[in-house]
């Protein structure tokens, strides 16, 4: 609101805003002292944004300022704004410190103060204060020491409004002295009641109480409050007037008994009695009700001889009357004068006062709505504010690097804007909360946007409990905060090195991989436009009717699944990815998704796998995606419920996936056909795969025939699988196997397309694959030359020469395949930490014996390497044989093969043979997974379980009969996104409810990591790894159109708090991190912190100071219980009991400060 001051006398003319203008004080002496003097100095008893204020004001009229600060304020703003600076109370607590009046008269006295400014809060409304002043001979600016007394004590001040006419609201007419006197009055004005503070407001000392119930705990807590913040416990009781508007009325009075309104403005929009929003002038209030709250507010303030700026405090009911609260003899109004002379003669008057415009403040907070506003603390490591036309801007501690300490008030800045009506007003407001960034604390932004955009706020009116009718204000859109977050990983990268497991002492190369050339415009079309535009049956119908064979590419999943550990990122996919997609469009598939790839991308890359694919099928549309799908596991290693399997391939089809590659570890005919029938049933492409072992071209080997192979496709086939595969996972199949079992096949099968995977471990992967097409094999499965052999796929390259100019003539360029190749060379090179030739050399025909898996051989040989059993390796390979022998001769693929490992390496480190485990199985404590698969948990396998060691084993521990998952109960998924918004806000998406059904644990330190580090699928892999060096320069793109341009700068010594601080430069800006160093805080005592997933263990809200513990070990409580109280920014909080149970260990004592999470107790339930 606008507020036209007529009139120019002592050429004081002046354009207000509401609760921003500068008035004339009064400044009183004793009455020995009356006679005039100029003041030269003057003095702000306070902190923060009201002491930069006064500041402010007193510089421009040529006045010096001093400035007082507790020992815990000497980082504050404030201090910096005055001339002078002095410490007061040293050894009080924060609060006490400001209430100390000796100290500060004594600070005014001995640096020649002329006059001192309270500010609000703190002594502003102490009679005493004011007095002392005058005793020593010091102007005190604001009204006399009576009036002070007489509205500073709110029940005096609720007297005299009752002699002046002015309703007020029943209370008592005393401050009480006891709980006894609480009841009394409820008793004869029934709830609900309120408490307040009889000397201080601010939302202090105050509680609302509805029941008797609830009466001796919030008398504590008001009493508490008010004693802390004001130095004077002393309450009052009023009855508790519900929903009502909260209007106050701005006066001045001078001392010649001229006393004139401002208007008013609405301060209904509070969270605990304390304001939030304001807005002048009060919105659609009725003209009559105006007149009569700004002429109770004139005569009241007659009545008393009040002098100086000051606000009259109203209730509205929803009747329209009014009822006197209080007055606030001292508000933030700051110009002082070196004389002062009367409102007329400075040209204010009322008929000369008119409404304006509308204007808006909004307090911004370190505070977190989302958690009940409770207050926020830490240092702010950005800040930046939102400006411009029409915004004002009043500052307390908003800086980058400021400490915000538990003990003050939470204001950071208020902002004020000011428009033609509410509407533009607001608008202004909300660009400007917009353009804030505020780093390192929680702030009430987001809900102060969402209170901007009400349409009540906006088009209607609003009372005290808008915020609690209003839930909707809390569905806050939470800010990214991307630069800052990469700046702690990259810090913490630095100080701790990588954050995921490095198998090998290496670094990534310094090289980066080189993109070929791409063409612009659109790739060329392939056979996923077959697909889309045929269906899947009609796609099967084109791959048989192709000339050539078929490639399936592995590059993007298999082949550093099996080479680089699985640990290849999105980032490096991306790069390539416009590039395949131009010059292999003739490829059948792109195998880039599943198996392994999903959980590894969140445990290890801290990235989203869906959001892998989403961005793959953006730059690869013409493509087809093939994924890997363990039959009714899913992408998991464990069993799911059904309908979770279905809801999988259901959320993979609608993310661009294609083709699922259907398999069972124990090719259990059950698990099978439920994959076959999720993948089926979301509209994708079926590729049952036989999962292969044994050697068909052996005739002592009769397990695992040709027989068992084709009985097996033929369930298959007629399962309605539009794709036949062979999955060879070890590298098993022999030229002359190949030969046999395709042939076979492709005899059995004449018009199901068959497709063939198989591992380079032996070396003899390319004749294998050309026997295999040779046979009527339609698809291949190969990796980009610098990417396969060894356990990977055969390589491109070679199938692609041996098969040009002949009938299987595959259409890929060999050129483009040599490109290619070359930036998987150099991008191999990131990942050197991970790369199976670190300890690896070669592939081993071996695997003929030994059976294991492409990948698993890696990971097996890295494991024993890193054990020290590099020598042993051979050992560890034989003791696999055996177990598999143990295990009746499973087929080995994971999660199979993964139990067959584990019952491998229980034999090398127990020094076991296969007789002597075979002998001692009854006595044995096995690895979980073997007993698991004893019992069922993954099928049955081919044959059977092996008798007499399963029962040895088992002993009387049940047994699972059929398929693992058809018992289970269905997944709940509204209920998962339910339990995922409560735990990671509304942002939740179906994806991450299927990550989360998936790997729930793997899922939720993924959310956390991500919360905490940002995008770290941003960064390249070097950086990703090893973190940049100082004085390293380089950008990340967070999307299209927004580039970060960071130079690493400094890293600093180690704190008291095991941290060092990491210095950046972010476009062109100074900005640094605190990183705690894990080394160093080993050896450092730190209070502990309440685990989350433990229900019983309780932690600290917010961080604060421990005012009362309620319980002590042993006593039992109930769910809801109190347990301790909490005290932060002079607001107290009751931590109440979880659950119920007995308490079994305190943590914390009276006064024990605590950061958030802090352990305060344990209960056993």
């Amino acid at each position: 609101m606008f507020l036209h001051l007529g009139g120019s006398s002592g050429k004081v003319g002046m354009l207000l805003i509401r609760r921003v203008g500068l008035f004339c004080r009064s400044a009183h002496l004793s009455p020995q002292s009356l006679e005039y003097r100029p003041i030269k100095k003057v003095m702000v008893a306070n902190r923060g944004e009201i002491a930069i204020r006064v500041f402010r004001a007193c510089t421009e009229l040529g006045i010096r300022t001093v400035a007082v600060y507790s020992e815990q304020d000497t980082g504050q703003m404030h201090r910096q704004k005055a001339d002078e600076a002095y410490l007061i109370g040293r050894g009080l607590s924060p609060v006490a410190a400001y209430l100390h009046i000796p100290d500060i008269i004594k600070v005014a006295k001995e640096n020649s103060v002329d006059a001192i400014h309270p500010g609000y809060g703190f002594l502003s409304e102490r009679a005493d204060f004011a007095q002392a002043c005058a005793d020593a001979g010091v102007r005190f600016i604001g009204p006399s020491p009576e009036v002070v007394r007489k509205m500073g004590d709110k029940v005096e001040a609720r007297a005299l409004a009752i002699k002046a006419g002015v309703p007020v609201v029943p209370g008592t007419d005393a401050p009480i002295s006891s709980l006894q006197e609480a009841e009394d009055f409820a008793k004869t004005y029934d709830f609900p009641i309120i408490f307040k503070a009889a000397y201080g407001g601010g939302g202090r000392g105050m509680r609302v109480v509805r029941d008797y119930e609830e009466l001796e705990e919030n008398y504590q807590r008001a009493y508490s409050e008010a004693l802390a913040a004001f130095g004077n416990g002393a309450l009052f009781v009023e009855k508790f007037i519900e929903k009502p508007r909260h209007i106050e009325v701005q006066i001045l009075g001078d001392k010649y008994g001229n006393v004139i309104h401002l208007y008013e403005r609405d301060c209904s929009i509070q969270r605990r009695h304390q304001k939030v929003v304001e807005i002048a002038p009060a919105a659609q209030l009725d003209p009559h009700l105006r007149e009569r709250l700004t002429s109770d507010s004139v005569n009241l303030a007659k009545q008393v001889g009040y002098e100086n700026a000051g606000t009259v405090e109203f209730l509205v009911d929803k009747h329209g009357k009014h009822y006197f609260i209080e007055v606030n003899s001292l508000t933030n109004y700051t110009m002082t004068f070196s004389k002062c002379r009367s409102l007329p003669e400075l040209g204010l008057e009322q008929d000369k006062i008119q409404i304006n415009g509308c204007a808006i403040q909004c307090r911004v907070t370190t505070e977190d709505p989302s958690r009940g506003f409770q207050p926020d603390t830490g240092r702010i490591e950005v800040f930046r504010s939102g400006e411009g036309m029409g915004i004002r801007l009043d500052s307390a501690s908003a800086f980058q690097g400021a400490i915000i300490s538990p003990h003050y008030d939470s204001l950071l800045v208020k902002v004020i804007a000011s428009g033609k009506d509410l509407p533009t007003a607001a608008t202004k407001m909300h660009r400007a909360l917009t353009e804030f960034r505020v780093r390192g604390v929680k702030t009430n932004i987001p809900f102060l946007q969402n209170v901007l955009s009400n349409s009540q706020f906006l088009y209607a009116t609003v009372d005290t409990q808008f915020i609690d009718e209003n839930q909707k204000l809390f569905n806050l859109k939470p800010t990214q905060n991307r630069a800052q977050k990469l700046l702690h990983y990259l810090g913490h990268v630095m100080v701790n090195g990588p954050v995921t497991p490095i198998p090998v002492k290496a670094k990534s190369s310094s090289v980066d991989p080189v993109v070929p050339s791409v063409s612009l415009g659109e790739p060329p079309m392939g056979f996923r436009e077959v697909l889309l535009k045929e269906g899947p049956e009609g796609f099967a119908r084109a791959i048989r009717q192709h000339q050539g064979l078929l490639l399936m590419d592995t590059t993007f999943r298999d082949a550093h699944q099996s080479l680089l550990a699985t640990r290849v990122r999105t980032h490096d996919l991306k790069k390539i990815a416009p590039f395949v997609s131009h010059n292999f469009n003739n490829l059948f598939s792109l195998e880039n998704w599943g198996g392994a790839t999903f959980d590894v991308a969140m445990r290890f890359l801290w990235e989203c796998p869906w959001k892998r694919l989403q961005e793959l099928r953006a730059l690869i549309p013409n493509v087809p995606f093939q994924m890997l799908l363990r039959g009714a596991n899913a992408v998991g290693y464990t069993n799911y419920p059904d309908n979770a399997v279905f809801k999988f391939c259901e959320v993979a089809k609608e993310n661009g996936m294609d083709i699922f590659r259907v398999f069972d570890s124990l090719n259990y005919i059950p698990n099978m056909l439920l994959g076959m029938e999720a993948a089926g049933a979301a509209g994708g492409v079926v590729e049952a795969a036989i999962s292969y072992t044994g050697d068909v071209s052996d005739p002592m080997r009769q397990k695992y025939s040709l027989e068992y192979y084709l009985k097996l496709a033929n369930e298959l086939v007629k399962a309605g699988t539009h794709i036949l595969a062979i999955k060879d996972m070890a590298g098993l199949l022999k030229p002359e196997a190949s030969r046999l079992l395709i042939g076979a096949l492709r005899d059995h099968f004449p018009d199901v397309p068959i497709h063939v995977h198989t591992h380079d471990t032996a070396g003899a992967g390319v004749a294998a694959m050309l026997a295999c097409a040779h046979a009527g094999a339609d698809i291949v499965d190969v990796a980009v030359d610098s990417m396969a052999g060894m356990t990977s796929q055969p390589s491109m390259g070679a199938i692609v020469a041996c098969t040009k100019g002949t009938k299987l003539d595959t259409g890929v360029s060999l050129d483009r395949v040599f490109d290619y190749s070359e930036y998987w060379e150099v991008a191999r090179g990131l990942y050197a930490p991970f790369d199976c030739t670190a300890t690896m050399k070669s592939g081993n025909a071996d695997v003929y014996e030994n059976e294991i898996p492409g990948g698993q051989y890696t990971n097996l040989h890295f494991q024993a390497h890193s054990m020290g059993l590099g020598n042993k390796f051979k050992e560890v390979k034989k003791a696999y044989a055996e177990a598999n022998k143990l295990l009746g001769d499973l087929i080995k693929v994971t999660p199979s093969s993964k139990i067959v490992g584990d019952l491998a390496q229980f034999m090398v480190q127990n020094s076991l043979s296969r007789a002597e485990v075979e002998e001692r199985a009854d006595e044995l404590s096995f690895p979980l997974s073997v007993v698991e698969f004893l019992q069922g948990h993954i099928g049955i396998p081919h044959g059977g379980f092996p008798e007499p060691f399963r029962s040895k084993v088992l002993k009387s521990l049940p047994r699972i009969e059929g398929r693992p998952g058809a018992s289970l109960p269905p997944m709940d998924f509204e209920a998962l996104e339910s339990d995922l918004r409560m735990a990671h806000g509304d942002e939740i998406t179906p994806e991450d409810v299927m990550s989360a059904a998936m790997y729930p644990k793997v899922f939720q330190e993924f959310k956390e990591f991500t919360s905490k580090f940002g995008p770290v699928d941003c960064l390249n892999t070097r950086l990703f790894l090893d973190g940049p060096k100082i004085a390293d320069e380089f950008q990340v793109e967070l999307e299209r159109g927004k580039t970060l341009h960071i130079k690493a700068l400094a890293l600093g010594d180690l704190n008291k708090s095991g941290q060092r601080e990491v210095f950046f430069e972010l476009n062109g800006q100074l900005r640094s991190v605190l990183v705690k160093d894990t080394a160093a805080m080993k050896e450092m005592h730190f209070h502990p912190k309440a685990l989350k997933d433990v229900r019983g263990q309780v932690g600290a809200p917010m961080p604060g100071k421990v005012v009362e513990v309620k319980v002590k070990p042993g006593q039992k409580v109930e769910k809801g219980q109190p347990l301790c109280v909490l005290s932060a920014m002079k607001m107290e909080t009751v931590v109440n009991s979880p659950i119920s149970g007995i308490i079994s260990k305190v943590h914390v004592n009276a006064d024990s400060s605590l950061e958030g999470d802090d352990l305060i107790l344990e209960i056993t339930e």
